[in-house]
């Protein structure tokens, strides 16, 4: 069966913006009694799993074909050639914490290649997407990740080990040097956020360890149509389920790359 990726990704959108909505309504009703603890530092809530379920119906919809990655396991079915890659909520502890950066996250792979991307900012209305062969998009207008050409100039996004500590000590090591030779370092909590900043030009790369496929799959396909390079830290393609992840301007990816692949490469 032939999908029209492009009318498909208009879909999503739609779909994101009303899962969207439905998470923003309930962001003041959720309490301490709601909040569940899944792993060490891993937070959920009934609201990550209904904005799932309400995701797998609709895609279902949309392609009965596909499978699921979904991050709440709310659907296990695989697909043969189409399977879906979910994150309802990428930040749920800054939503429980009542902190406004959080978004829904959905990618579509076909057979290894991602072909659908598509990341809502829930709080700022912002709607990035992509699909094979396009452009990247914010609210319907092309992005392209930022020109900067030198380490020095740059602004590095970046997620803080939160469960996995085996790379610590040279996690931030290396955040000690970027310090040294950047504009700065952000933590923001959402890895999908981090992608589409670096998409579309607000931060100049982005570099995290211990990651999921739902946490980076819709993100980093709009980084790479939005021109930038996407890579694991060894400068190599396995960052989709490697749990590591590189986004960076092709300007900087030597000079970014070589510091990452020294500190952090296996």
């Amino acid at each position: 069966m032939k999908v029209d990726l492009e009318v498909l990704c208009h879909d999503v959108v739609e779909l994101a913006r009303e899962v969207g909505i439905f998470i923003k309504v309930e962001e003041s009703k959720v309490n301490q009694q709601d909040i569940e603890t899944k792993s060490l530092n891993s937070l959920v809530s009934y609201v990550d799993k209904t904005a799932e379920e309400s995701i797998v119906k609709d895609l279902s919809a949309f392609l009965p074909e596909a499978g699921f990655i979904a991050e709440e396991g709310t659907s296990t079915k695989i697909g043969k050639e189409y399977n879906w890659i979910i994150d309802p909520l990428d930040g749920t502890t800054n939503f429980l914490h009542g902190i406004p950066t959080y978004s829904v996250s959905i990618a579509l792979k076909q057979g290894d290649d991602i072909v659908l991307g598509v990341v809502y900012e829930v709080n700022r209305d912002e709607c990035f997407y992509a699909w094979k062969g396009s452009p990247a998009f914010l609210n319907g207008n092309k992005i392209t990740v930022s020109k900067t050409a030198q380490l020095s100039d740059s602004l590095i996004a970046t997620g803080f080990p939160y469960y996995d500590y085996h790379k610590s000590d040279e996690y931030f090591d290396l955040l000690k040097d970027l310090a040294k030779s950047t504009r700065g370092i952000r933590r923001i909590g959402s890895a999908a956020v981090d992608l589409v900043y670096t998409a579309c030009g607000r931060f100049d790369a982005f570099f995290e360890y211990s990651l999921h496929a739902w946490d980076v799959a819709a993100g980093a396909f709009i980084v790479q149509q939005a021109g930038g390079v996407i890579s694991d830290f060894s400068s190599e393609d396995n960052w989709l389920f490697g749990k590591e992840i590189v986004a960076v301007n092709p300007n900087l990816q030597t000079e970014f790359g070589t510091l990452v692949k020294q500190h952090l490469a296996s």
